[in-house]
C-alpha cells in the first residue's frame, strides 16, 4: 500500500460540491482516503485574473502503482469536465499528487514530490493540517517546515472546517 497526499481544488461554479464530488470519486477509484484538511479558499497563484480557488489536503491510502494512479486522478478530473484550455486557468477541478510515500518520481506523466510544492502556501497549509511530519524526500525537511519557510506570500484562509 503507498499512501499518497493530494490536493484538490476549484475555482469554477459550486466549488464545494466539486470537491466533494472528487473525494467521492477518488474514495471510489483509488482507494481509502485517511484524512481530509479544512478547506481553504486562496487566490489564484500564477495566472491571477480568475475566481479563488478553494482546495483540500487529502491523505489517501492505495495500492494503485503511481503513474496508474496519476491516470485515474486524470481520468477523474476529465469525468467531472475539466478541460485544459489555458494553462494555469479557471478549472472546474484541479487533483494534484503531492507526496507519494518518499519517493522521487519524474516520468512524462508525473512528478513527485510534486515541483513547486515548496513554493505554494496554498498547498502547504491545507497539507501541514493533515501531515505535518510527512516529509520532503528532496528538500528533507517536513511539511511543517516547508510550510514556516515557504516565501509565497498569498493569503491563504480557512473557509470551511471538516465533519
Amino acid at each position: 500500500m503507498h499512501t499518497a497526499y493530494l490536493l484538490t481544488g476549484s475555482n469554477l461554479g459550486d466549488r464545494f460540491s466539486y470537491l466533494h464530488q472528487a473525494s467521492y470519486l477518488i474514495q471510489q477509484h483509488c482507494g481509502t482516503i485517511q484524512a481530509a484538511s479544512s478547506f481553504y479558499q486562496t487566490a489564484a497563484w500564477g495566472l491571477t485574473d480568475q475566481p479563488d480557488f478553494y482546495n483540500q489536503a487529502l491523505a489517501l491510502q492505495t495500492s494503485l502503482q503511481p503513474e496508474l494512479l496519476m491516470q485515474t486522478l486524470l481520468n477523474i478530473e476529465l469525468a467531472m469536465g475539466r478541460k485544459r484550455e489555458i494553462k494555469m486557468g479557471p478549472r472546474i477541478i484541479d487533483i494534484d499528487i503531492l507526496l507519494l510515500d518518499e519517493e522521487v518520481i519524474n516520468t512524462g506523466l508525473l512528478t513527485v514530490p510534486h515541483p513547486f510544492l515548496a513554493e505554494r502556501r496554498f498547498a502547504l497549509l491545507p497539507l501541514a493540517e493533515i501531515a505535518p511530519v510527512a516529509i520532503h524526500p528532496v528538500l528533507h525537511k517536513t511539511v511543517l517546515q516547508l510550510l514556516n519557510n515557504c516565501p509565497d506570500t498569498l493569503s491563504v484562509n480557512k473557509i470551511y472546517e471538516k465533519k
